[in-house]
């Protein structure tokens, strides 16, 4: 399975009005195309925009209301279902290599892979990031699955909008850390980033190559997410 970053309005999301980059690539050159996920779609979807967004709106109370003592100001984004959206596929090699790079970055006396990678969860940087006795400078790219375009200092687990448990993050602060993170290691510039976003990585390239695309793609879509106020997620 492939790894998408979608940003957009959940109503949209459910209601699958919207296209992965590779789905509207093969769409405008009249490519045969199907999408398999891990959690496969049921054959009752609903997908009336209206119903979806009064189930997404329910849940997002609800999800409010569990925040209440930890976050006074609520959570609030756009959800109109026809709300922009944004995507684009970093790909498992995208995201591990973000990972490891932030994971590195605050550990150095670990060796860095040299080959682009697609696994992280067992490499000894990341294992000290997040360990519980660790207070990581990048916290929200471990192990977070959907960011709300809200400003809170922490993660949280709970169910996503269709049920499935997932822990969530605040694109803000996301956005603030992979700023941090370019900072700290490739320190590159707009145009640089814009660069590493299009040049892409593959199996056979070095790690700080699928790692500056990886950094590139996150820190696009975090901004993207915090200017038009849309929650980001992961999508595979």
């Amino acid at each position: 399975m492939g790894l998408d970053i979608y940003v957009g309005p959940f109503t949209r999301y459910c209601s699958g009005d919207w296209e992965t980059i590779i789905q509207r690539t093969a769409r405008e050159q009249g490519i045969a195309f199907k999408t398999i996920r891990t959690n496969p779609e049921p054959a009752d979807k609903i997908t009336d925009p209206v119903v979806i967004h009064q189930a997404v709106d329910g849940w997002r109370r609800s999800l409010e209301a569990g925040l209440k003592p930890h976050l006074p100001s609520g959570l609030s984004w756009d959800e109109r279902a026809d709300a922009p959206y944004f995507t684009d596929k970093p790909d498992w090699i995208g995201y591990a290599c973000a990972v490891l790079l932030a994971a590195h970055t605050e550990h150095p006396r670990y060796t860095t892979p040299e080959k682009a990678v697609t696994d992280w969860d067992k490499d000894e940087a990341f294992q000290a990031s997040t360990s519980p006795e660790f207070k990581s400078r990048f916290y929200q790219l471990f192990n977070v699955e959907i960011w709300v375009p809200c400003d809170f200092a922490f993660t949280f687990k709970a169910p996503d909008v269709v049920g499935n448990e997932v822990v969530f993050g605040s694109s803000v602060l996301l956005l603030n850390q992979l700023k941090q993170l370019n900072a700290e290691s490739f320190n590159g510039s707009a145009a640089d980033l814009e660069k590493w976003k299009y040049d892409g990585a593959g199996r056979q390239d070095s790690f700080d190559q699928g790692a500056r695309f990886g950094l590139a793609m996150f820190l696009h879509h975090a901004q993207k997410s915090v200017q038009h106020r849309l929650p980001m997620k992961l999508d595979y």
